[in-house]
């Protein structure tokens, strides 16, 4: 599945490391999915709510399923990432622009998740005129 399609396919995408900071990316790129009728949940270790949503401090601490994961932190977090992600049941896991991790793309295909890494959700969006609203 190509990274248009598992956006398309999306509806309820995980955040994890959304920024409190506007002026990052990290916070920037998930405002805009949202602006874009994407149900954003974040994930961040102190914040307890971010774009107006209720934070949680790991992907298994989110009580409904998620269809993406989206991920803004380091490569060398991707793997455990990518094993919470396949653990909760999520459809698939996506590193952003500048992650790569080949770790976590073997335990993300290896748990049954569509895979995409280095390449912004705003981007794709754009480009490829997604939208729920």
């Amino acid at each position: 599945m190509n990274a248009e399609d598992i956006l398309r396919d999306a509806k309820t995408i995980a955040v994890v490391g959304l920024s409190r900071d506007p002026a990052k990316a990290a916070h920037g790129v998930p405002a805009v999915l949202q602006a874009h009728g994407f149900r954003i949940i974040p994930v961040h270790p102190t914040a307890t709510e971010l774009l107006g949503e209720k934070v949680y401090r790991s992907l298994k601490d989110i009580p409904e399923p998620v269809d993406l994961v989206d991920v803004f932190r380091p490569s060398p977090e991707a793997p455990g990432i990518a094993a919470d992600a396949v653990e909760i049941g999520a459809k698939a896991l996506w590193l952003q622009q500048g992650i790569v991790s080949a770790e976590a793309r073997r335990i993300a295909e290896a748990g049954g998740l569509a895979y995409v890494e280095n390449r912004c959700t705003a981007v794709v969006r754009a480009t490829a005129s997604i939208s729920k609203s």
